[in-house]
């Protein structure tokens, strides 16, 4: 009985490595990281093969999160059925996952602000553009606890 879940966001070196860090962080102190697999992607190639953003490291290494091994990787079309559950950052990754994954992905494919619906919003914003990783971060920790959630409560259904 296992659960898989990808982050998926553009360059795979701010929000999908963040998320993915705070996730595992989350799920190693629940001791399920013998059942629950996670990792995460980017849309775009443009930074495969390099560690997470400078601004990413420097906020989980404020909150103490490991982000050691983490690797910008791109989309495959093989993780449409590899992944119980694909999630993506914002509207704009979502459509490119549906359109690069198709109508084959055994995934459910979801947006991440999903997860909190009370926050009124639709995208993860990108601190690539935006410098704020300090916003992202409570975003990704806000819905990273909600996931686990559901992940708790999907392993107990199987």
């Amino acid at each position: 009985m296992s659960y898989s879940v990808l982050f998926v966001c553009l360059g795979n070196i701010c929000r999908s490595p963040m998320a993915e860090a705070v996730f595992r962080d989350l799920v190693v102190h629940e001791k399920l990281e013998n059942v629950i697999a996670i990792d995460s992607a980017g849309t775009g190639d443009w930074h495969i093969g390099k560690p997470p953003h400078e601004g990413t490291r420097k906020t989980l290494d404020l909150h103490g999160i490991s982000y050691d091994g983490l690797r910008a990787r791109t989309l495959a079309t093989e993780d449409g059925g590899r992944f119980d559950l694909i999630i993506a950052m914002d509207t704009r990754n979502e459509q490119d996952i549906r359109e690069r994954l198709g109508l084959s992905a055994r995934s459910e494919i979801i947006r991440f602000l999903s997860l909190l619906p009370e926050r009124g919003m639709d995208d993860v914003p990108d601190p690539y553009f935006t410098g704020n990783f300090d916003e992202v971060y409570e975003l990704v920790k806000a819905g990273c606890e909600k996931l686990l959630d559901r992940v708790k409560s999907r392993l107990a259904q199987r």
